[in-house]
């Protein structure tokens, strides 16, 4: 049909739109969309945010590991704006291995001067501003020549022939590989590199932050008078487990999947133990330092490590032996039963008359302010340190019905075993 016989509203509907009845309409757009994002923060214990920044503040790369659209990218855009520092986002997986490596650059003349390998852009804004937060999204579904590129960025913040200043921050994100686009495992050399979070939703924080208020991510407060202290006593939980542990020095494990995670090394205890001096300085709570811990060294070492800092706060089993009537003992059970089968194990090594007697006292006092349970064992191993020059003490009496129990139970578990094996 010819432009001239076009209905009058045909005609109308292919004009152009006036600029300016266009541009207000957009501008009212924009009006809505910054009120959307116009967002409050709240101090809110979250112990994933608490861990997080605790591992920003000790200089350590971070990975975050969650399932897609749980949170990950937002965590990190809300925590650098409430650290003021500018945020980079490189994706991992769009990259080739020269954008981390660097690419050669031919001078005038290469025999002499060599060919420097020359960084991305990103880094060398980076380097211009001293300082910022490097976030390396979409890890795991980077291929193993990039994942190998990234090794240097990671560990020596190096990119090409350009070092990253002190004032930057790595944290990295992934999918897991069920869940990610063309996932690969992750590398074992990169993984041991970083402290691994879990990063799961909290219900009450998303109904809340969609309502318009989030966590607010702060640095910890290090306390500066016990710096020293956090030092020695990280250096002491950690070599005090590594040397009675020399397995768990370097374990390396078998398939590719935990390998991707965290697991124990030279490296990772190093970050272990400054992630405790930090914990330690900041008076963070035992499950912020349990998830870091965990997230650095793997599970089993990093609970026999926390297991290891509880027995520390024990009281010293000669402090206990010398004044048996005010010592404190702890409430959790199974600490009470460390504490006590250290003061039978102080017995054994140094047997005197003075110290069984006192040692006996303090089942006693254990028995009527805890679980009698915990006394059975002990009990029974003091018992059989008595030599026959040794009088028994009268207070023994009020133990007597919980050895006469324990022994009938483990009698009884005795006679169930025979039973089941006999079968």
């Amino acid at each position: 049909m010819p432009a001239s016989v076009l209905p009058a509203s045909s005609s109308a509907s292919t004009a152009t739109p006036s600029g300016p009845a266009h541009s207000s309409r957009l501008d009212v757009a924009a009006d809505l969309l910054a009120l959307l994002h116009d967002t409050a923060t709240e101090p809110r214990i979250d112990t994933q945010l608490e861990a997080l920044t605790l591992a920003v503040a000790a200089d350590l790369p971070v990975l975050l590991w969650g399932e897609p659209g749980i949170g990950k990218t937002a965590a990190l855009e809300q925590l650098a704006v409430a650290l003021d520092l500018p945020l980079t986002t490189v994706i991992a997986s769009v990259h080739e291995p020269s954008d981390f490596s660097g690419l050669p650059v031919v001078g005038d003349d290469p025999a002499v001067q060599g060919v420097p390998m020359a960084p991305p852009d990103w880094a060398v804004r980076l380097a211009r501003a001293g300082r910022g937060l490097l976030f390396l999204d979409e890890l795991s579904t980077a291929p193993p020549a990039v994942q190998a590129a990234l090794l240097r960025l990671v560990l020596e913040r190096r990119v090409g022939a350009l070092r990253l200043p002190p004032g930057v921050r790595i944290v990295a994100a992934a999918n897991p590989r069920s869940s990610a686009a063309d996932g690969w495992e992750l590398s074992a050399p990169l993984a041991n590199r970083f402290v691994h979070l879990q990063w799961v939703h909290d219900h009450e924080v998303v109904v809340r932050g969609l309502g318009g208020t989030w966590p607010r991510a702060s640095l910890p407060r290090l306390d500066p008078d016990r710096l020293s202290e956090a030092v020695t006593f990280a250096r002491r939980a950690v070599c005090g487990l590594l040397a009675a542990r020399p397995a768990l020095v370097h374990r390396l494990p078998g398939n590719d999947v935990r390998r991707g995670g965290p697991w124990p090394s030279p490296r990772s205890w190093e970050m272990t133990l400054r992630l405790i001096a930090f914990a330690t300085a900041a008076n963070t709570s035992r499950e912020v330092l349990s998830m870091l811990v965990r997230g650095t060294v793997g599970d089993g070492p990093g609970l026999e490590l926390l297991a290891g800092l509880d027995r520390m706060d024990l009281p010293d089993p000669e402090a206990l032996l010398a004044d048996p009537a005010a010592a404190d003992l702890p409430e959790r059970g199974d600490l009470r039963q460390a504490v006590l089968d250290g003061v039978v194990e102080a017995v054994r090594k140094r047997p005197e008359k003075s110290r069984w007697d006192a040692a006996w006292a303090l089942l006693v006092r254990a028995l009527e302010t805890g679980a009698p349970d915990l006394v059975a064992v002990p009990a029974t191993t003091l018992a059989a340190l008595r030599r026959a020059e040794w009088d028994v003490p009268a207070s023994i009496e009020k133990l007597a019905g919980v050895v006469a129990l324990g022994r009938q139970a483990d009698k009884a578990a005795a006679r169930v075993a025979a039973g089941g094996s006999s079968r």
